[in-house]
């Protein structure tokens, strides 16, 4: 085991693979130039923590390979024990879609992983939620001031009425109006505001508030199964029945109670941990991300396909350039045809905004040692783990199968988070290197820090420190166990992580990849 005074002191390292020439410093503040490591490797520069240094010579334009894959070429002669950034390595082309093995490769079932269970809430559809949540959808983002307004009355007056009922949250967003709500892009934004109404911690119970003028009209959010039922389920601000705006709050009130004498006859019982549905994803990653958070989650990832759960993995741009890794483990030719299908949406996605993939990598993933998008999706994916793919969705597209499955959204934490709460997680995983306050409303959402460092300065944020892995102090199977653990006692209600605590919970952002007028 390594210790702190080691970590502080002696000169550390960490190369993932036999055939990488490059390692990550490990060291909390980095190591000036001129330290030794123990097998003589003597730094020519400072290398900040997370930073990668160069293992031997290499040649302008030499392959520079991190996790055993080319993350790019040098860009002028690097120098062994030189420091290599951002600046120093030129990006690769993408792997060609058209050329990728499908379903070559596909994994063994795993042992099945039986006898755990949380305690949740059945619904009517068969889908279990871990929370009771009241949930007001609107249709467009007029009504998000009046719903606002609504959510503080019925936490104030309401809610202390119904202790069963864990909260009531307002599903606002940026559309419904202004917008081509004919044009092909925009089943995506009307899919998803359309499954995040059905999110199972809402428990099935469907409200809408509307304006009434706008394109969305809001019986396109109300399932078929609820249309009989409209005036149970939609109030109209525009109604020529309400004469001033206590009219309106007043009815809105009304149909709220109504919903939560429903909502607060729902009791949580012991259900299998096959009905848990997580969503895993990372933001602020860093160089660690993939050596430590993100491998732990994917064991999590695969204990949770082995008891039969519903796990999902996204961020488009952060898979695109590791795909290759990942359509030989799909299941079936088909599945690896949709994963490409969403690979090749967002590329041309992209290149109708003029931009590419490049776009990527944030100011502060650079920071944390990350040269390029091919160096972080080869540290993203370690989220899915090992087990075979098993589905594909398209944004805001509704799980409908269990095991692992690739939900196609945006990199971006708080339009992926929404994407994904429309495809139906109940618990969400947010690994991070750099720190972020995070968190849903609708769904717990459990942070795991990727760096000692960060999980000292923010104790009171993140939830799961796996810099331990980095210090030799637990392995990745040991805090891979932790998480699926804590994943149990979240989704029954027993724990809060953090961002439940503080009440730290981002806006909906559904993506929106049509026009607006």
């Amino acid at each position: 085991m390594v210790t702190e005074a080691a970590i502080r002191t002696k000169p550390l390292r960490i190369k993932v693979h036999p055939d990488d020439n490059v390692a990550i410093v490990a060291n909390s503040g980095g190591l000036p130039a001129g330290t030794v490591f123990d097998d003589g490797l003597t730094l020519v520069d400072h290398v900040p923590q997370g930073h990668k240094v160069a293992l031997t010579d290499i040649p302008e334009g030499g392959i520079v390979r991190r996790y055993g894959e080319v993350i790019g070429t040098a860009d002028r002669p690097l120098a062994k024990g030189c420091w290599i950034d951002e600046f120093s390595v030129r990006l690769p082309a993408p792997p060609v879609l058209e050329e990728l093995p499908l379903a070559t490769k596909v994994p063994a079932p795993l042992p099945p992983l039986d006898g755990y269970t949380f305690d949740g809430y059945r619904n009517p559809d068969g889908s279990v939620g871990t929370r009771n949540i009241l949930g007001i959808s609107t249709s467009v983002h007029c009504v998000a001031g009046t719903v606002d307004y609504v959510v503080r009355l019925v936490k104030e007056k309401l809610l202390p009425r119904y202790p069963n009922v864990d909260d009531v949250v307002g599903l606002n967003h940026l559309y419904g109006c202004g917008v081509a709500i004919n044009a092909p892009a925009a089943v995506v934004p009307i899919r998803a505001l359309q499954n995040l109404a059905l999110n199972p911690n809402f428990g099935g119970e469907i409200m809408v508030v509307s304006l009434g003028c706008e394109k969305l009209q809001p019986e396109r959010l109300v399932p078929e199964a609820y249309a009989g039922e409209a005036d149970d389920t939609i109030v109209r601000m525009q109604d020529e029945r309400f004469t001033g705006f206590q009219a309106m709050v007043d009815a809105i009130m009304a149909m709220a109670e109504t919903h939560l004498e429903t909502l607060n006859r729902r009791k949580r019982e012991p259900v299998p941990a096959s009905e848990l549905v997580v969503g895993m994803q990372c933001g602020g990653s860093d160089a660690f991300s993939g050596v430590t958070a993100n491998p732990a989650v994917g064991f999590c990832s695969d204990l949770l396909v082995r008891a039969g759960a519903t796990v999902m993995f996204s961020e488009v741009t952060e898979v695109r350039d590791a795909v290759h890794l990942l359509t030989p483990r799909c299941k079936t030719e088909a599945i690896g045809r949709a994963l490409i299908r969403e690979m090749d949406w967002y590329d041309r996605y992209l290149a109708a905004g003029e931009t590419d993939r490049s776009a990527n990598p944030t100011p502060g993933n650079k920071k944390g040692g990350l040269a390029n998008i091919v160096e972080k999706a080869l540290g993203s994916i370690a989220k899915s783990g090992t087990s075979a793919i098993s589905g594909v969705l398209a944004p805001g597209e509704k799980a409908t199968t269990r095991g692992l499955i690739f939900a196609a959204t945006p990199a971006s934490d708080f339009v992926c988070g929404t994407m994904q709460l429309a495809s139906g997680i109940t618990l969400q995983v947010f690994t991070t290197g750099r720190g972020t306050p995070y968190g849903l409303a609708a769904v717990p959402v459990i942070k795991m820090a990727t760096r000692k460092d960060l999980s000292a300065r923010w104790h009171d944020l993140i939830d799961i420190d796996a810099g331990r892995i980095a210090t030799g102090e637990k392995t990745i199977e040991e805090i891979g166990w932790e998480l699926f653990h804590l994943l149990l006692e979240v989704a029954s209600g027993r724990k809060k992580p953090w961002s439940d605590h503080w009440g730290l919970h981002n806006a909906l952002a559904v993506f929106n990849p049509a026009p607006v007028t």
